[in-house]
Formats: structure tokens, sequence, C-alpha cells
């Protein structure tokens, strides 16, 4: 099967290590590269974006960086995460630095709902948690991410807590939370990790141990704060940047 090389074609010299970037993302959405999958060796990569392997190299290392990539000396670049692969770089920056504060409020608010869980759980409440576990089971078998699923379990805690004011607060960040959702699932192995997290959340707040389900809840927010995007350092010398 021949792939589609078109959009690697010459670049203009303007912004051009945000458009090498561009420029890749294009390239693996029009050839529908799969994770795993080799990308053409750098020379040709080079030669059809009539760019320096200098300047090449710089964009692989922060996609590399970014955890989009992975670059195997001697054996070539591999996709490793397609999601969000090729996003303009300074929107990835500001994304970057509003995450920490973002997660840092998700742990605040959400291990106390999720210690309020624990002693006010209905029923119905426990229902709804394993219902969207088994949602996210099911979204995960099918090669998504779970996102659906994921969303659905923390909204049950939050309802099972029954404090509307804590509700509130974190409905209103839900733009925001939904970000850290996306970067947290993209991460390789990490929606199966993710929907083991929250078995271990369910079964702390079903067996009403506030302690323990407090404890499950800020493991598992750590872990969805592991993310490349945050492991990834831009230098203030970066063309991109503003």
């Amino acid at each position: 099967m021949t792939l589609d090389t078109s959009p690697l074609r010459p670049l203009g010299r303007t912004r051009l290590y945000e458009d090498l970037v561009e420029r890749l993302g294009e390239f693996v959405v029009r050839t529908n590269l799969r994770v795993g999958e080799r990308f053409p060796p750098e020379r040709e990569l080079a030669s059809r974006l009539e760019v320096s392997r200098a300047s090449l190299r710089q964009a692989l290392a922060v996609l590399e960086a970014q955890g989009f990539i992975e670059i195997r000396h001697g054996g070539g670049v591999f996709l490793r995460r397609s999601r969000g692969f090729g996003g303009v770089l300074h929107k990835l920056v500001e994304r970057r630095a509003r995450l920490p504060e973002v997660l840092e409020a998700r742990e605040l608010l959400e291990v106390r709902l999720a210690e309020l869980a624990a002693t006010r759980r209905t029923e119905e409440d426990l229902a709804s948690m394993r219902a969207a576990l088994v949602a996210m089971d099911a979204e995960i078998a099918s090669a998504g991410l779970g996102m659906d699923g994921d969303a659905a379990f923390h909204h049950a805690v939050h309802r099972a807590g029954n404090n509307k004011v804590l509700e509130h607060v974190i409905d209103g960040l839900a733009e925001a939370i939904h970000e850290t959702r996306l970067e947290s699932l993209s991460e390789p192995n990490r929606p199966r990790n993710s929907l083991l997290a929250h078995r271990r959340i369910l079964d702390a707040i079903e067996a009403q141990q506030v302690a323990e389900a407090a404890a499950a809840m800020r493991a598992h927010l750590r872990q969805v704060a592991d993310v490349a995007l945050l492991r990834w350092e831009p230098s203030v010398d970066d063309p991109a940047l503003p």
C-alpha cells in the first residue's frame, strides 16, 4: 500500500518549528498511521519537507518529550500516541501552564468528595458507579480511551458525596477537567490502569472506608497528573513560543 505523503510538502520559513510539528501531525492523520508504526526515515522526511535535519530533529525531540513519538536510535521514529498529535505548540504550552492548578484543584475537591461518598452513598449511587465502570471497560475493549465511562464514574462519586456546593464548584471546572482526563487517558496503558484505580475507589466507598476511599482517590489523581505534557520542559529558546 502506498502512503499518502502529500502532507510532507515543503514548508515556508516562518514559524518553521511549529509548522514542522503541525505538518507531521497532518501526515499522521492523512496516512492513518497507527500507534507502533514507523515514520518514513529521517532523511526522507527532511528532504520532502525541505528543512535541515537539525530543524527536523528539534521538532522530533519536542514530540518525543510530549509523549507523541518514540525515537529508537538506529531504529527510526515510531508513533506512540496519535490523539492530540500535531497540536499548535503555543496552545500546548498554554495547556501545560494551567494543568497543574487544575489537577491541584481536582485533588482538593475530589478526595473530599470521595470521603463524603464513603459515608453518604446509597445503593443507587453504587449502581451508577458500577455501570460507569462497565461502560468504561467496554470502551477500552473497543480500542477507545474510556473517556465517557471515566467521566460518568467521577460524576457518580461527586453525586454520592451529596454536597451541592462542592458539586457546583467541580462542575464549573468541567472543561478544564476534560483536558486533564484526555491527557491522562492518552498515555500508553493508562485507560486500563485508570479502570483498576476506579475499582479500588469503588471498593472503598462501597465498604464505607473513609480513609481508604480518600487514599484511593488521591493515588488515582496523582496518576492522572503523571503525563508527558507535564514532564516536557519547553525551552525559552523555542522559536514557536510567544
